[in-house]
């Protein structure tokens, strides 16, 4: 699983955002950049994983068709 070190340093950078959304977070108290980096962080998650998935889509497509065809392993002690 991804993780990020929530302890990491932070570091300065220039962003582009549009002036009417920054100036209403402002108002409503909102930590800029504390929100962006979640958000970021969120994307950067869930980036990761679809190309996890498109990098191992044949070995999963492999794996599914096996247990299709043999079922699980220890089905037979399942009981449920």
């Amino acid at each position: 699983m991804i993780r990020f070190d929530p302890h990491a340093p932070k570091k300065a950078t220039n962003l582009s955002l549009n002036s009417k959304v920054l100036e209403m977070a402002r108002e409503l108290g909102m930590n800029v950049s504390q929100t962006v980096d979640g958000l970021l962080a969120e994307e950067v998650k869930r980036r990761y994983w679809e190309k996890w998935n498109d990098d191992n889509k044949e070995g999963i497509a492999a794996y599914n068709a096996r247990i299709e065809r043999e079922g699980l392993p220890l089905a037979k002690y399942r009981s449920f």
